[in-house]
C-alpha cells in the first residue's frame, strides 16, 4: 500500500468497519467493540484514524483514561499535531489529575487556532485551571464558554461560583440571576441550588433580607432527587437566628 508523509493511505473498507464498532458502542455492546478495534489495530498499525477510535473507545465508552492515553500519544507521534488527538490527550489528562499538562495540551490547541470543539476547550481547560488554582485564568475560560454557548445555566453557574471566590460577588450574583431566567425561559423547573448560591453571596454582601429571600424560595423549590446535603442546608440557612 502507498504511503503518504510516512502514513498508509486509507484503506476504503475501514469507513465500514469503523462504522460498524460505532454502532456497536452506542447500543451498549462495549465489550465486542473493544474486541473489534483491538483487531483492527493490529491490522492498521499505522492508521492514526484506527489508533483515535481505540482511544476513544478505551476513554469515553471504557471509562479508562489511563488506558485511553497511550493510543493518543500513539496518534501524535505518527501525526504532531493532530487536533482531536491533542485534545482527547488533554481530556484524559485531566481525568488523571494531570491538570499542568492538560493545559499545556489545550493552550497548544488554542494557539494554532485548530480545534472546532471551542465550547469543550474553554470549558474543560476552566475546570483544570481551577484545581491549579489559576481562579482567574479560569473565570476568563468560563466567559469564552459562555460566548460559545450564551445563556446556558450551567456554564453560568460555574462563572458565578468562580467570580464568587475571586471577591466578585456583584457580578456573581448577576450570573445567577441570568442563570435562573434562561432556565425559567427554557421552562425548566426552579433550581434550588442557584438560589441557595446566590443567597450566600448577597448574605456575603450584607443583603440579608435578599438571602433570606433567596433561601426561602430555595427551599419551597426542592424537587425530589435533590442532594440532601443542599435540602438540608436550606432547611438550616431558613431557619430563624443568627447561624454558627
Amino acid at each position: 500500500m502507498t504511503e503518504h508523509n510516512g502514513r498508509e493511505a486509507w484503506p476504503p473498507e475501514l469507513t465500514e468497519l469503523l462504522r460498524g464498532v460505532d454502532r456497536l458502542r452506542r447500543t451498549g455492546r462495549y465489550e465486542e467493540a473493544l474486541s473489534r478495534m483491538r483487531q483492527l489495530v493490529e491490522t492498521y498499525p499505522r492508521q492514526a484514524r484506527v489508533l483515535l477510535e481505540m482511544g476513544q473507545t478505551l476513554g469515553i465508552w471504557g471509562r479508562s483514561p489511563a488506558e485511553a492515553l497511550p493510543w493518543f500519544e500513539r496518534v501524535l507521534e505518527m501525526a504532531p499535531g493532530h487536533a482531536t488527538a491533542q485534545l482527547y490527550r488533554a481530556l484524559v489528562l485531566a481525568q488523571l489529575g494531570r491538570h499542568a499538562e492538560a493545559v499545556a495540551d489545550f493552550d497548544a490547541l488554542e494557539a494554532r487556532g485548530r480545534y472546532r470543539q471551542a465550547l469543550v476547550l474553554h470549558m474543560k481547560r476552566a475546570e483544570s485551571l481551577e484545581v491549579l488554582g489559576r481562579l482567574a485564568d479560569a473565570e476568563r475560560d468560563w466567559t469564552l464558554a459562555i460566548a460559545e454557548d450564551p445563556g446556558n445555566p450551567w456554564l453560568l453557574h460555574q462563572r458565578a461560583t468562580g467570580r464568587g471566590k475571586l471577591g466578585r460577588l456583584a457580578e456573581a450574583v448577576k450570573d445567577l440571576t441570568d442563570a435562573l431566567a434562561a432556565s425559567a425561559k427554557e421552562g425548566e423547573p426552579v433550581d434550588a441550588e442557584l438560589l441557595r448560591d446566590r443567597g450566600v453571596l448577597r448574605e456575603r454582601m450584607g443583603d440579608l433580607t435578599g438571602a433570606r429571600a433567596d433561601f426561602e424560595a430555595g427551599l419551597s423549590a426542592l424537587r425530589q432527587g435533590d442532594p440532601p446535603a443542599l435540602v438540608e442546608d436550606l432547611r438550616h440557612r431558613c431557619q430563624p437566628g443568627p447561624r454558627g
